[in-house]
């Protein structure tokens, strides 16, 4: 069994999500990863991989992984502002760093 941990950023994202089956799909495909089962998933370079949810406008969960057993989840969007997204989740997971020395 995975840990998995969120970001407040990434709580608040999934929080504000007008779109209730969006939201449950999205609990489900994480219930999958702590369970192991990455699915579609691809790195977008310094440490952080981008997880799909193949839905609506395709949703995108950010994440860095902490050894073989965390995994925190740093923010979320859709397909639109993936660029913005990734930056964002390159901030959060150096600011996570920096925390962890």
């Amino acid at each position: 069994m995975i840990e998995i941990r969120q970001t407040k950023e990434f709580a608040r994202w999934l929080d504000d999500l007008a779109d209730s089956r969006a939201a449950t799909k999205i609990a489900q495909r994480l219930v999958r990863l702590e369970a192991g089962l990455f699915g579609d998933v691809k790195p977008v370079g310094g440490g952080i991989s981008e997880l799909r949810v193949n839905y609506g406008p395709g949703y995108r969960l950010y994440f860095t992984q902490r050894g073989r057993t965390l995994i925190v989840l740093l923010c979320g969007g859709d397909k639109r502002q993936q660029d913005r997204d990734i930056a964002l989740a390159k901030a959060l997971a150096k600011g996570l760093k920096d925390e962890m020395r």
